[in-house]
């Protein structure tokens, strides 16, 4: 006996980051803050900052990463593409996390040597330098406070920008405590702590990032929710074959078997069932099947553990 199935489709409002122009900006302004620091970190041969430019420098890729991939999620979908090019987006989210880790690596390593060996540090440099990257990281971070909350690209864009000018100002303040105590190990312990900072917030990012690669439910869709808005539904005895992933960063898909008498649904009422999948769960693209409660046979993936 044929199913009936439904696709229902939304217009999906693009955010302000959507445009690439954050990006775009937030790229320029930190290439320029990571040539900066790098020659006068060399200069002032402080690693507290060129720690914070190998953080800046990820946060560029970061950002190249993410702005290429909003773009192209945007492009029209094809035969041979039939989403287009959304699951880049997850993609772009997984690389920038691990394009921090290795920063984060090199910092490490490069800090630890300096601890061994402490070098004199032109601390009055650092504290000019570092005070204008984390104004400039500020002000970038503000061009993504728009659109954070529904999209891990744009999240991550603000989280680090938001987290490099508090690492800025923690690299000031460390400076401000070598020209006070002439203390030379302040400044790798500063650019170690700065580490740890990058490491805490990327282990963050890379365990949601691959959660969406592998086609786990989003963290804000609470998947009970929607099992037991789904079960609720006239005529419905049983909701199995529930699936529920990340198509992209910013939208997401479902798929779930309805069983129901035969024939006993409304000529609206898959459609109406999608319409509030999206309102109340933001659930876009939703593909429900019915299947008939008086078959003979049940569906071979009823058990919760059959995909």
């Amino acid at each position: 006996m044929p199913h009936d199935h439904a696709h229902h489709a939304h217009s999906h409002a693009r955010g302000h980051a959507s445009s690439g122009r954050p990006f775009a900006i937030g790229i320029a302004l930190n290439s320029a803050i990571v040539l900066i620091e790098v020659v006068y970190g060399v200069l002032a041969h402080s690693m507290a900052l060129l720690a914070d430019a190998g953080h800046n420098l990820g946060d560029v890729l970061g950002l190249v990463l993410a702005g290429g991939a909003t773009m192209l999620a945007r492009r029209a979908p094809t035969r041979q593409r039939t989403y287009g090019y959304r699951r880049i987006t997850l993609l772009s989210a997984l690389a920038n996390g691990v394009v921090l880790l290795l920063a984060t690596g090199a910092i490490a390593w490069e800090s630890v040597r300096r601890l061994l060996a402490p070098q004199p540090v032109a601390a009055g440099t650092v504290i000019v330098v570092a005070g204008i990257a984390a104004i400039i990281n500020g002000a970038s971070a503000l061009l993504f406070l728009r659109g954070r909350e529904h999209d891990l690209n744009v999240k991550a864009a603000f989280l680090h920008l938001a987290g490099d000018a508090g690492i800025a100002l923690g690299v000031v303040v460390a400076s401000f405590a070598v020209m006070r105590t002439g203390w030379l190990w302040i400044d790798p312990v500063t650019s170690l702590l700065v580490g740890a900072l990058i490491l805490a917030s990327t282990w963050s990012l890379l365990r949601r990032s691959m959660d969406l690669v592998l086609d786990a439910v989003p963290g804000q869709i609470d998947v009970g929710a929607v099992h037991t808005y789904l079960a609720a539904l006239p005529k419905v005895s049983e909701v199995h074959d529930l699936h529920i992933w990340a198509m992209s960063t910013t939208e997401t898909a479902l798929t779930a078997h309805l069983v129901m008498p035969a024939n006993s649904s409304e000529p609206c009422f898959l459609g109406d069932v999608c319409k509030v999948l999206h309102d109340r769960f933001r659930i876009e693209h939703a593909t429900l099947q019915i299947d008939p409660q008086e078959a003979p046979e049940v569906c071979k993936l009823a058990p919760d553990d059959r995909i």
